[in-house]
């Protein structure tokens, strides 16, 4: 597979760091330092109400975490490559690089937080000589100290050094749990006022620093190039740690509430060095293990994850790519990714404070993690066969934990959470100009929507009873040889289909089906549909193979809709130069006419359509179950935007002194359909006894950018029916109208 990381099995980690190295980035910074603010701040149920919410959203992230892992060999690179094999590399990378970052400050974040241990350090440096010791004095130094064990000694002293962290985290929670309230828990109403729901203007304020405290149980996924089964060692070692932090985060809430006041919780930020046995020395050293080894933890993911992209080769320079791809040894150490990834760590530890930094580190895991949600999700809805996970989640906890991520995040900060999506949005976009030929949104949600079309379809189809009495609108069919010849007839298509009607048009190759013929359908279909890319065209096209005109015709009629509704009308097409291309036209008159649909015979001229002349009606008194239609269609096709400065006008034929009656029947018409017809552009004309109506069309419609005429079937009767069209060669588009039946437009 491309970009795949190569890595000796015989070396690799089994499901015990993936757990140690998301419980002990779980149980981390925000658990010593803030912990205590929070129950001070919210109480017991508020900040049960913050580990409840966080969960909803990292549980079903770890679930489908775990699913997509037992879907796929995954490889270096940990959730970005979960991401980039599900969504594509254009999507995987643009997460993959916003994962990174926030990897990346994660580790400037555990830094920052850990120089926090050394609080009694400040305070007699404070206290002795009369200034503040800044928190740098620590922090830079312990960054040097973690560079110095990543770049020199790699991964394998990070993993030893986290047991041993990990072990001085287990000791220092003992401690916490076997500690004595303080003396301001002796008072029964304040234990009281610990466990109620209080400040809940704050909740979000605090969700946001507290978040941090949940994002570790993915920590273990970025070692997966690193183990020797990621597909068992990932869903067990993340799940284990997400439980084991839910629990852990539980008690100390708990703990808390029952030890100390609101206030001495909220001043007091290593409020727990006051709880526990030899709190001063226990707690400062638990938070420094669990804050370096939550850095250990970090450094040794984001570089992995840098690498993994570089390796896809995601960035527009080749060089870096080769330069973050790099790697040492039989393993592939990311020597260089880590030396970028501790460099932007460290303009974080000089800038950020705990607080701030957290608040970013919140968003960008949150985006993360509802993508992560949303791949899950479409995997289930779309059920493509490629995707038989070993471990399956539910698709209803995969969509909660997106919707929530996103509703959080808006929750927090809707104009950081803008901001957030627009950076993404860039990337994207700067990743797609540079990765044309790889998968991107539009293959996404494919499998989804093809999935939703299906059930549709089959709704609407057991539910077509009840849709007869509904309001009609038109399912048109069309079929022409000459779709590289003339394009009239597709735009008449686009206008119908644009917004109130459906229309599916097949290009007619005569011939059997063969390997040729088939060929030759698949490269003329390519070609209509680059053809009619713009954004107003919602026309669905085909090709259609048969030895006869009169086979394609009784081939399509039978044919579903893919608008889920019964098609409803036929549109043949010919050209006004070439009258007797209506002779096979209307040799096939009956045999559409047998399944009950609407004909209409448009006749292309040779001359541009001339929008602004507007869409003539020519209503006569032979036309009575055509007119409904030819109003309807006229009012349809002006919704398209090529027509937007247009007008429909109406012409109503009829005998000398039937005009006032003929024009009051009309505007009654058009006001019961609410059509958006003036009566300005309603005519009534009266024909004389010896007068043709075509020359009175010929006469007004000339210039007209489409004329819209009735015909009756006795005209296909005629010894000569093809004169009757062919009366109207001196004005410009015809769309001739045959109705089934009177439609109703009211």
């Amino acid at each position: 597979m491309k970009g795949s990381l190569e890595y000796d099995k015989s070396a690799g980690f089994g499901t015990i760091p993936v757990y140690f190295t998301a419980a002990s980035t779980i149980l981390g910074a925000i658990l010593f330092l803030r912990f205590g603010y929070a129950t001070g701040t919210l109480g017991f149920w508020g900040v049960i109400c913050i580990i409840l919410l966080g969960h909803a959203i990292t549980i079903p992230t770890a679930l489908a975490i775990s699913e997509i892992a037992t879907n796929t060999r995954v490889e270096g690179g940990g959730e970005y490559f979960i991401i980039s094999r599900s969504f594509g590399l254009k999507v995987g990378s643009t997460i993959g690089l916003a994962l990174y970052i926030s990897q990346a400050i994660s580790v400037a974040f555990y830094i920052v937080a850990f120089a926090e241990g050394f609080e009694f350090l400040f305070n007699w440096w404070s206290n002795t000589l009369g200034f503040e010791l800044p928190r740098q004095a620590v922090s830079i130094p312990a960054w040097a100290f973690l560079a110095f064990i990543i770049l020199k000694k790699g991964t394998g002293l990070g993993m030893k050094m986290l047991y041993v962290v990990m072990a001085m985290l287990v000791i220092s929670l003992f401690f916490f749990f076997i500690g004595t309230p303080m003396e301001s828990a002796q008072d029964a109403d304040i234990i009281s006022k610990n466990f109620d729901f209080k400040n809940k203007d704050n909740f979000f304020v605090i969700f946001a620093i507290c978040f941090p405290a949940f994002t570790g149980m993915t920590a273990g996924v970025g070692l997966s190039g690193d183990l020797k089964d990621p597909g068992k060692s990932i869903p067990l070692g993340t799940m284990a740690g997400t439980l084991t932090g839910l629990i852990v985060y539980i008690l100390i809430v708990w703990k808390l509430s029952i030890s100390a006041s609101g206030e001495d919780m909220v001043n007091n930020q290593l409020i727990m060095s006051k709880i526990a046995v030899w709190g001063a020395v226990i707690i400062p050293l638990g938070l420094m293990a669990s804050t370096f080894s939550s850095a250990i933890s970090s450094i040794m993911v984001a570089p992995r994850t840098l690498q993994a992209l570089a390796n896809d080769k995601i960035f527009p320079v080749r060089k870096l790519n080769i330069f973050f791809a790099r790697g040492r040894g039989k393993t592939r150490e990311p020597y260089n990714a880590s030396l970028v990834s501790l460099l932007i760590a460290l303009i974080f530890i000089v800038m950020g404070s705990v607080d701030a930094v957290a608040k970013i580190i919140s968003m960008f895991f949150l985006i993360t993690y509802g993508s992560l949600c949303l791949i899950s999700f479409l995997n289930h809805f779309g059920a493509p066969p490629s995707y038989r996970p070993r471990f399956k989640s539910k698709w209803y906890f995969s969509l909660s934990g997106f919707v929530l991520s996103v509703w959080v995040m808006f929750m927090i900060d809707p104009l950081n959470t803008i901001m957030a999506y627009i950076v993404i949005i860039v990337i994207y976009m700067i990743v797609e100009q540079y990765n044309k030929t790889q998968k991107g949104l539009v293959n996404i949600f494919k499998g989804a929507l093809f999935q939703l079309n299906r059930r549709l379809q089959v709704f609407m189809q057991k539910h077509q009873s009840n849709m007869e009495n509904e309001e009609w609108r038109p399912a048109v069919l069309c079929i022409s040889p000459n779709s590289l010849e003339r394009d009239k007839v597709l735009d008449l298509m686009k206008w119908i289909s644009y917004q109130h009607g459906f229309g599916t048009y097949f290009h007619y190759i005569e011939g059997y089906y063969s390997r040729q013929t088939y060929l030759e359908s698949k490269e003329i279909m390519i070609q209509l549909i680059d053809s009619q890319k713009e954004r107003e065209n919602t026309l669905y096209i085909d090709t259609m193979i048969s030895p006869s005109y009169t086979s394609a015709i009784a081939q399509i009629i039978q044919s579903p809709s893919i608008s889920g509704m019964e098609n409803n009308m036929v549109i043949f097409e010919f050209d006004k130069s070439k009258p007797e291309e209506l002779n096979r036209i209307l040799d096939n008159i009956n045999l559409v006419r047998a399944g009950d649909f609407d004909i209409c015979i448009f006749g292309g001229s040779n001359t541009p359509t001339k929008y602004k002349n507007g869409i003539h009606v020519w209503i006569r008194a032979v036309d009575e179950k055509n007119t409904n239609l030819m109003i309807l269609l006229g009012y349809i096709i002006m919704a398209h935007p090529d027509w937007h400065k247009s007008h429909i006008k109406i012409f109503n034929i009829t005998s000398p002194g039937q005009s006032e009656a003929t024009k009051r029947e009309l505007e009654e018409r058009i006001a019961t359909g609410r059509l958006p017809i003036t009566l300005t552009n309603i005519e009534i004309i009266s024909l004389s006894e010896n007068q043709p109506a075509s020359s009175v069309i010929a006469e007004h419609s000339k210039r007209a950018g489409l004329t819209i005429i009735g015909f009756r079937e006795e005209i296909i009767k005629r010894d000569d029916p093809i004169s009757f069209f062919d009366e109207f060669k001196e004005i410009g588009d015809v769309l001739f109208v045959n109705a089934s039946q009177s439609k109703d437009i009211s």
